[in-house]
């Protein structure tokens, strides 16, 4: 199971843009809480706690526990709004987790061992990543932080698969269950080819100058037009 973080809150009281905005004039990101068995609940973050919180991975895709005046709260975060240039949180949603209950959500994957890989030691070849994150199904005991993909044996032309993870125990990939054509590719391993763009023979030989033949003299220039007669007076 992942490490659970611990994120300090308080319940909020106002509600509305204008108490939003005072709360961001403050330092304090306005946030919710919903789901469960309980109704939903206004609450608020230092932005300072919570922003250092929203640059890291586990943030995105971890359980976080809320402790809000003092009582801790499981929750997923759900939903955050940022600033469009400022580095601020406006904005966050979370949603409450029961023990007893499965949940979904994204899982970053991990991958090692690509350079020491036969496609990672071949010249030329290109190792792409289609996937970077993978929806889950699990309780919330069994959800990790992270999902390892191992490419030690990756080899020139090998396609991963969804269906070829080796998952932690208690997961599972909603979307296998949809047939096979949601098996889709995570990574691939392919020879990478550089394309040149040529121009055809014919435009070239109509922008070269004609050459004159060997021993021969250059093709003469096309006379000019007559001069107009003068008019008499």
């Amino acid at each position: 199971m992942a490490k659970i973080h611990e994120i300090p809150a308080e319940l909020r009281k106002d509600e509305g843009k204008g108490a939003s905005r005072r709360l961001r004039h403050a330092d304090v990101v306005p946030a919710i809480l919903y789901g469960g068995k309980e109704q939903p609940q206004s609450i608020q973050f230092v932005h300072k706690d919570v922003y250092m919180a929203s640059q890291h991975e586990w943030f995105y895709s971890s359980i976080i526990d809320l402790k809000i005046d003092g009582k801790n709260q499981k929750a997923l975060l759900r939903d955050l709004q940022r600033h469009p240039y400022k580095q601020r949180l406006l904005h966050l949603d979370f949603q409450r987790v029961s023990e007893n209950e499965a949940l979904k959500i994204r899982v970053p994957l991990h991958f090692l061992n690509q350079e020491k890989s036969p496609a990672g030691k071949t010249a030329g070849v290109l190792v792409t990543h289609e996937l970077n994150e993978i929806l889950v199904s699990c309780l919330p005991k069994d959800l990790p932080e992270y999902i390892e993909v191992d490419l030690g044996n990756l080899s020139v032309g090998d396609i991963v698969h969804l269906s070829d993870l080796k998952l932690p125990a208690g997961l599972e990939i909603p979307e296998l269950k949809l047939g096979k054509e949601h098996d889709v590719a995570v990574v691939l391993a392919k020879l990478g080819k550089e394309e040149v763009e040529e121009a055809p023979a014919a435009d070239v030989a109509a922008a070269a100058p004609a050459a004159p033949a060997k021993g021969g003299k250059a093709p003469a220039k096309a006379p000019a037009a007559p001069a107009a007669p003068a008019k008499k007076k």
